[in-house]
């Protein structure tokens, strides 16, 4: 604390300015025994270990208002990755939240995949004196619905720890339910005053932007980077922040509340029937303002399929349906939207009402942020690959990509939010070296860590693995990235365009040509980045990163692995995949 400041040639006399004196050293006394007694109060709060497993943020955003709550509630809460805690330091917990989504199909997120192999393993500890409680994240979308959450509820009860509250699972829409699960599930300790912590809750929150408050943003620039002769339509867009308030760092994602298309409104309700300002009971607004700014309409629900299959009387369908074979049923709807399971019996009637009831609210579509804040002042940039396809002579239109791509010129406004991914930020220690593999639309978040890196004034070096299908129409950003060759900020570039040549040639073959450098640039404390698509991609980079670790290190596949481990130990191997 800073020492009591009274002027010298201040107009007191030598009484009063010793009266100043006393009276200041009495606030600073009491200012420290508040202090001492707060800290007391918190050494003697009963503990409470809240642990989040995430991919893209979310987890660890609910383990934080769980923190929140807990200390409302007279706990002493510990928040930290699932990753970061040894079975060790588990078997000494007494009580535990665990927030965790489910990735890929029911896999643990990037940060728990440690923690989970140790829990599951025959060396795992007891945990009789331990409560716990699970909250899982998912997607109803998925077949492995919050199967993440599943199984470390499970195996906690295996390993004999006691349930404080039933588990929940929680599908897009997890704020409310969360919230409420959390406020049931919250062990209490000495409550503090409820109404002030609300109170500084709500002023902490109040301003922010979320997906059930976005803010609507200026599209500054809407650009095509792909060229002539590309399969691809990948575009930049650049959002003003106007007065938001919105602060973001290179690695965050950006949350986009779409519109559906209106060619795609309008064929449904020609499907139903149905007009536009039909007004539904339970519903407002009209029919066609709910299809169009409230429902999904593109990606068939889990309710619709069981409810078509029902009705349609489709052999082909109904088999893969009934045989529960998701392989199967993913190849049946492959290319497949809404409308097409409508119209598999096209003479079947169907009451808007009960259609709506199968339709799941439409969701905001995240994108990786290709912008540093200290490269654009109140700006923020994604870059996005329109989809579209044709199917049964009609064509059909990724949701938010293709509403921006065709709608969104300058001058438009999106509604958007910030979405913040602590564990996909560039490495604080500016000496680091960084190695980022990012094809395609992959490269989006290292063309912000580049940009970061630069304005920072770092010296550590960078390699950019990058590719696509064809250098002539598919190198996108060329310009930016030869002018960051040129200016020192790359290091090394390696390239690879799948069909420039007979042999395809992808990101994983570069780096297993340059294995042995790679290895040298880990060694030297560098850190490893992917972005893109988790199906096939991140697993052959994956293998890949295995291979040449257990070439250049002379390790067997068991000594490669737990290389690659400790690399997300040390939190030098981070992924940002989709």
């Amino acid at each position: 604390m800073e020492k009591p400041f009274i002027p010298t040639d201040a107009p007191f006399s030598g009484d009063q300015r010793a009266w100043i004196s006393g009276y200041l050293a009495g606030l600073k006394s009491r200012l420290a025994d508040s202090q001492r007694g707060a800290a007391q109060s918190a050494s003697t709060a009963p503990s409470i270990d809240i642990l989040f497993g995430t991919q893209t943020g979310n987890a660890e955003q609910v383990a934080e208002e769980a923190a929140e709550l807990a200390t409302t509630n007279g706990l002493a809460p510990k928040v930290a990755a699932l990753d970061d805690i040894s079975m060790e330091a588990l078997a000494k917990m007494e009580r535990l939240i665990v927030v965790v989504s489910t990735y890929g199909e029911g896999e643990m997120p990037d940060n728990a995949e440690l923690f989970w192999e140790a829990l599951t393993a025959a060396t795992a500890p007891r945990l009789e004196t331990l409560e716990f409680a699970v909250l899982g994240l998912g997607d109803t979308s998925y077949e492995h619905f919050c199967q993440a959450g599943k199984l470390l509820d499970t195996r906690l009860e295996q390993l004999g720890a006691k349930r404080m509250a039933e588990r929940i699972d929680c599908d897009i829409d997890f704020e409310d339910p969360a919230s409420e699960w959390l406020q049931a599930a919250m062990p209490v300790g000495e409550p503090q005053d409820a109404s002030s912590a609300l109170e500084k809750k709500s002023k902490k929150t109040e301003s922010l932007w979320t997906r059930k408050n976005p803010y609507s943003s200026a599209v500054l620039e809407n650009r095509l980077l792909s060229k002539d002769g590309s399969g691809k339509e990948i575009r930049h867009f650049a959002f003003d922040l106007g007065d938001s308030g919105i602060r973001y760092e290179a690695g965050d994602a950006l949350g986009v509340m779409p519109v559906n298309h209106r060619d795609l409104v309008d064929a449904i309700l020609d499907r139903l029937g149905a007009s536009y300002d039909d007004v539904i009971d339970g519903h407002e607004p009209v029919l066609g303002e709910l299809l169009t700014f409230q429902f999904e309409i593109m990606t068939p629900s889990q309710d619709l399929i069981a409810n078509i299959e029902k009705r349609v009387e489709h052999a082909e369908f109904s088999h893969v349906v009934s045989n529960g074979d998701r392989e199967a049923i993913d190849a049946f709807l492959w290319g497949r939207d809404t409308l097409d399971l409508l119209n598999l019996r096209p003479e079947l009637e169907l009451n808007a009402a009960e259609f709506l009831s199968w339709l799941r609210p439409l969701q905001h579509r995240a994108y990786s942020i290709s912008s540093s804040p200290k490269a654009h002042d109140n700006e923020v940039h994604l870059t996005v690959a329109a989809v579209r396809w044709q199917f049964e002579q009609r064509e059909h239109r990724g949701v938010a990509s293709t509403w921006l791509a065709d709608r969104m010129q300058a001058g438009n406004e999106v509604r958007i939010f910030p979405s913040p991914n602590k564990n996909f930020r560039p490495p604080e220690n500016n000496s680091a070296p960084v190695i980022m593999v990012g094809p395609g639309t992959g490269i989006a978040p290292f063309r912000a860590f580049l940009e970061e890196r630069a304005a920072r004034g770092a010296d550590g070096k960078n390699w950019l693995f990058f590719g696509d299908q064809h250098q002539a129409s598919d190198y996108i950003y060329e310009d930016e990235i030869n002018a960051l060759m040129a200016d020192g900020v790359l290091t090394r570039l390696d390239l690879a365009f799948s069909r420039d040549q007979q042999e395809k040639i992808y990101v994983q073959h570069r780096m297993r040509e340059n294995g042995a450098e790679i290895y040298r640039w880990l060694e030297d404390g560098g850190y490893f980045y992917v972005c893109g698509d988790a199906t096939r991609m991140a697993k052959d980079v994956d293998a890949a990163l295995h291979e040449l670790v257990q070439t250049e290190a002379g390790l067997d596949s068991d000594g490669a692995s737990e290389y690659v481990s400790q690399l997300k130990r040390e939190k030098r191997y981070l992924r940002d995949v989709y």
